[in-house]
């Protein structure tokens, strides 16, 4: 990526990117400098279970008020001894930790495990409740059971963020009736199939989105196929200004204050 990437003055924040991933060990911190040559101001890193939950705070110490890590377990790694490691992870829950996540629901593949993911998630929703910090939600096939669960605990919850938004005009309002939670919108708005341009200006306020890579996977038009990395988030923030029919700047603003607004952090 060269310097006709660079946005100008114009900042902007990645809220989900697994730059722990191994996929960046080879050039973290090139990656990190070109996120911040093309506008990134910030990073938000989930975890997925406990090695993550504990590898991520350490990361993010190694890029001072860029990075800012989450810890949680992710659905599709509920098995196994999946309880202590939920134990394990809430352990994790120190100050620097800015929100409880990826956690959530994932009945794509199967449903083997369904109980479980459904006892693990609504655990880390007691999190979010006792520590007031915001969730950071994965669903996949499973949204009428996340957000039945959400719905006992909905006056209570601080906010969050329903991660890499995908869904229709109902799925959308079903979802904004949470009023502290934003919609995560990456790289499937720019695919050529994709129907949220035309869905989320219909239906989302622009103060309900915030923007986010999910890197290194689901990179955006004109990188799609490459490794996704925060610095293409530009190309998600010009694709939410031409739907929106507003400059690239209104899209910064808004996202950014939709960020400070779940996360406390500016």
């Amino acid at each position: 990526m060269e310097n006709q990437y660079f946005s100008g003055t114009m900042n902007w924040i990645d809220t989900h990117c697994h730059l722990d991933g191994e996929e960046f060990d080879a050039d973290r911190a090139a990656v990190v400098d070109r996120a911040r040559q093309a506008g990134v101001d910030k990073v938000f890193v989930p975890a997925v279970d406990l090695a993550s939950s504990l590898r991520i705070p350490a990361l993010c110490r190694q890029f001072p008020s860029f990075c800012y890590p989450m810890v949680g377990l992710h659905p599709e790694e509920v098995r196994g001894d999946w309880r202590q490691q939920l134990e394990d992870v809430k352990s994790c829950l120190t100050p620097a930790v800015i929100a409880i996540g990826e956690v959530g629901l994932d009945f794509y593949w199967s449903r083997e495990f369904e109980n479980e993911q459904l006892e693990a998630f609504e655990q880390q929703v007691l999190w979010s409740v006792e520590t007031r910090l915001p969730l950071m939600i994965h669903c996949r096939k499973a949204q009428n059971e996340m957000v039945a669960i959400l719905k006992r605990y909905e006056q209570q919850l601080p906010g969050g963020v329903f991660h890499c938004f995908t869904g229709n005009e109902v799925e959308a309002r079903q979802l904004l009736q949470f009023d502290r939670f934003v919609l995560g919108i990456g790289g499937v708005l720019t695919f050529k199939k994709s129907h949220l341009p035309e869905v989320l200006p219909q239906v989302v306020p622009l103060d309900r989105i915030v923007i986010e890579t999910d890197a290194p996977y689901m990179a955006p038009v004109p990188m799609r196929g490459q490794r996704n990395e925060p610095a293409f988030t530009l190309y998600v923030l010009q694709k939410l200004a031409a739907a929106y029919g507003v400059t690239e700047q209104t899209v910064a603003d808004a996202t950014n204050a939709a960020v400070a607004r779940v996360f406390g952090v500016k």
